[in-house]
């Protein structure tokens, strides 16, 4: 029997860091890049384990058919009985918050108060139902993209009849209570194969409300002064909320992924995020006690058969 690790992905700018871990671990792997193509759903997939790693923001890469590339791959592969890490129903949390939402509302995580309002015609009054502060966001979002603060309702409703409203890919937009942090950061745990890898503390203090831990969401330093890092580990996260992480992933059927959360001014611990193709911060990786990638690599490694493990490329 032979086999490899198939990476199912839409942007091969996040690859090199799980290229390289592949490597380093002597996992053969290939790149299913989504953005083209086509299956023939009579003929059987080849021998492996397949990874997705579609992302909610590839609409913001023109890859907006990714998502749907990806629903029909991930069934032909189950269909075979192919091993698939992050398959089909995880690819539904991925691409809503709605799903994140309910699902961890079911696991009795606490998450913010929201609204889904489908279209626009209902939103401003949806908006003044909810009322001021909120925050808006998309329901298929990612990177922080389509995140916005209201303080007024008026406002929200000049922006939605405007020319610069922003919808949604999938015309579900979120209205959201607004999370004011006790200190000023967010934390994403990590898990790899139904284990906790590290926690790390994102840096809110320039004011952002996106709660965005992606690298493509730092603030650069005033008058060319070197800002705080923004990312840190995180070693004090509360070991019972670790234990119900797990757990609801386990329940999704999720083998890798990072969860934020905002500890708030009321006393709260609120998770509002649900990513299932986690990347990784570099400055980070390097002082952590695990690599997340490698991580992976190893037990992705460890699902193929024992005589391909080594091979490289």
């Amino acid at each position: 029997m032979s086999g490899k690790v198939y990476v199912i992905h839409e942007n091969p700018q996040w690859l090199p860091p799980f290229a390289a871990a592949f490597e380093a671990e002597g996992v053969p792997f290939e790149e299913w890049l989504l953005t083209d193509g086509s299956i023939d759903l009579a003929v059987e997939p080849p021998d492996g384990v397949f990874w997705s790693r579609l992302s909610a923001s590839a609409h913001t890469r023109d890859h907006a058919h990714s998502k749907e590339f990806g629903r029909a791959v991930l069934r032909w592969l189950a269909s075979w009985g192919r091993t698939v890490i992050n398959g089909a129903d995880v690819l539904e949390l991925e691409v809503s918050k709605v799903a994140q939402h309910a699902a961890l509302r079911h696991a009795g995580i606490e998450v913010p108060r929201t609204v889904a309002v489908f279209g626009t015609d209902d939103l401003a009054a949806s908006a003044e139902r909810f009322g001021a502060p909120f925050i808006s966001k998309h329901n298929q979002g990612g990177k922080g993209l389509g995140v916005r603060r209201w303080d007024s309702v008026d406002d929200f409703a000049a922006w939605v009849a405007g020319s610069d409203f922003e919808p949604s890919p999938d015309g579900i937009t979120l209205l959201q209570e607004l999370l004011v942090a006790r200190t000023p950061f967010i934390t994403r745990a990590e898990f790899v194969a139904g284990e906790f890898v590290y926690a790390v503390r994102v840096d809110t203090s320039a004011g952002s409300f996106e709660l965005c831990p992606a690298e493509a969401c730092a603030i650069p330093g005033a008058d060319g002064v070197e800002p705080e890092p923004l990312f840190r580990l995180r070693d004090d996260v509360d070991p019972a909320l670790i234990d119900r992480y797990l757990a609801f992933l386990a329940a999704e059927g999720v083998g890798i992924a990072g969860i934020e959360f905002i500890e708030t001014l009321d006393g709260r611990t609120v998770t509002y995020d649900v990513n299932t193709n986690t990347n990784y911060n570099p400055d980070v990786e390097a002082s952590a006690p695990r690599s997340g990638p490698h991580e992976i690599a190893r037990w992705l490694g460890s699902l193929l058969p024992r005589e391909v493990v080594g091979i490289r490329g």
